[in-house]
């Protein structure tokens, strides 16, 4: 109790003097990071890349980055001419496809590489129509440019990737 009394004594007369005490903040874990290869995606490269951007810029839990030779990537993103879809494995795991349909419909594609990672980063598809909603794909209108996901989506996302715990089974995402 007298080491207590002590102890508060000395950091009252220190913050009388203009010094601050300076506790530890709490440790922070480091974000997971996931790897993707780009490299099937074809003329999807560089719009694949904004995605991963889109979402690093968006969330603190979890960081998308190109696969580095050496390293298995977690996603493989590929382009083909049907619409995107996105084949889940496990949370952080599996791949997507870039798919030309919706492109040439007049979908932006960094909507669609954003809204395809977002299923990766353990978000369903919520079909709301809004264009603030990112995981509202092509429910969203054809003229919706807004690649960002709300707030509510990437609080679900660093909340998933809080723990490494959170387990998000397999699924299969189609666009349309």
């Amino acid at each position: 109790m007298l080491i207590r009394k002590i102890a508060a004594a000395v950091f009252a007369v220190l913050a009388l003097g203009g010094v601050q005490a300076v506790t530890a903040a709490p440790a922070t874990a480091a974000p997971r990071i996931l790897y993707y290869d780009a490299s099937q995606a074809q003329e999807f490269k560089a719009v694949v890349d904004q995605g991963a951007q889109i979402w690093n810029n968006s969330v603190t839990n979890v960081r998308l980055l190109p696969v580095t030779a050496g390293r298995t990537p977690n996603i493989r993103v590929y382009a083909d001419n049907g619409w995107p879809r996105a084949y889940t494995s496990s949370l952080g795991n599996g791949s997507w496809y870039m798919g030309r349909q919706a492109v040439n419909q007049g979908y932006h594609p960094p909507r669609i590489a954003a809204h395809e990672f977002g299923h990766l980063l353990g978000l369903p598809d919520r079909r709301t129509g809004l264009c603030a909603d990112l995981m509202s794909g092509s429910s969203a209108p054809v003229n919706c440019t807004n690649p960002n996901p709300n707030a509510t989506e990437a609080r679900t996302v660093n909340n998933r990737f809080a723990s490494a715990a959170v387990a998000v089974p397999s699924k299969v995402y189609v666009w349309q």
